[in-house]
């Protein structure tokens, strides 16, 4: 008895006839990412095409094709500069202390709010938490100029313990705890929002085993709520690690100052000070590029570490 022979089927002509049926049955899921695909492409992806300053002495007149290659010079020129480690120092500090104090706060946040039953206490507590994060980012650095200047709150609040009063943010020491706790203050609502929502992914009947066995709030938090919680916790870590060296420039530039130069400044404010106000485009696009190539190494590093221990990663 003769058996039929399949021909395999063609992969990429069954893959294209998928396409065009899902194109045809979610085109208004598809229409809806346009935008975003849009924007990625003319805001992140076409502006790498001018990375190649990087490697050359760019003359606006000559542009990118005619300026003059000068290869690997501005990234030796960063490497040698006598405050590049303070550059680094500083990046990592604040990037570290970031990462230490206003990580786990939404997450804790998260869970406080999980336990919160009284609904209408709960939307109150989280449009408290919320709201500084959509207050303009010059607002807030206002903000935090008036609290910390002679005749703020804050020195009116420890003048009644006798501290003497003084600017703050002309302080060098003052600056990074400064930063981070008005880093929390304006994101941990809004970053609470991604665990607040995880929980609600936690299986309850786990909770009710728990409870059966005995365990305590304290405990159903340790046991259940925080394993239930932490794929989502360590890809949001991945991507903080990931960030580490690019602490934005607005913030500090709105906040720091000569005087506190040993501490404020990082790498992305010595690149908006070379490229914008001294207009050294190549060598501020080379310090970017450096900037963004030990990031990716942090995140690549991160994420295959977390494969590793088996809490999974981001690819």
């Amino acid at each position: 008895m003769k058996t039929k022979t399949r021909t395999p089927k063609n992969d990429k002509t069954g893959f294209k006839a998928r396409l065009v049926r899902d194109l045809h049955r979610n085109w208004s899921l598809y229409l809806l990412f346009v935008p975003v695909l849009l924007y990625y492409i003319l805001f992140k992806y076409k502006p790498m095409a001018g990375l190649i300053m990087a490697f050359q002495n760019y003359s606006p007149a000559k542009g990118l094709l005619g300026s003059t290659w000068v290869g690997l010079q501005h990234f030796k020129e960063f490497l040698t500069l006598p405050d590049f480690w303070q550059l680094m120092r500083n990046t990592l500090w604040i990037s570290i202390s970031m990462l230490i104090f206003a990580f786990p706060a939404p997450i804790i946040l998260a869970l406080l709010l999980n336990e919160i039953r009284n609904k209408a206490f709960q939307r109150s507590v989280q449009l408290v938490a919320y709201l500084p994060h959509f207050i303009s980012m010059i607002v807030i650095c206002g903000l935090i100029v008036k609290f910390t200047s002679d005749n703020g709150i804050i020195n009116d609040f420890l003048s009644m313990f006798g501290l003497e009063r003084i600017s703050y943010l002309n302080y060098p020491k003052f600056f990074v705890p400064i930063y981070v706790l008005s880093g929390i203050w304006t994101d941990v609502g809004w970053s609470s929002i991604i665990y607040y929502a995880a929980l609600t992914g936690v299986d309850q009947q786990l909770y009710e085993a728990a409870a059966i066995d005995g365990a305590g709030r304290w405990k159903q938090t340790v046991h259940v709520t925080l394993p239930g919680i932490m794929p989502t916790i360590v890809v949001m870590l991945i991507l903080q690690i990931g960030n580490l060296l690019n602490i934005g420039y607005e913030k500090i530039i709105l906040l720091y100052n000569p005087i506190t130069y040993e501490t404020a400044d990082v790498i992305s404010t010595y690149v908006y000070r070379k490229g914008v106000l001294d207009g050294a485009f190549s060598y501020s696009t080379a310090v970017g590029l450096f900037n963004s190539m030990l990031s990716f190494m942090l995140l690549f590093i991160a994420n295959m570490i977390s494969k590793k221990t088996g809490e999974g990663g981001l690819w």
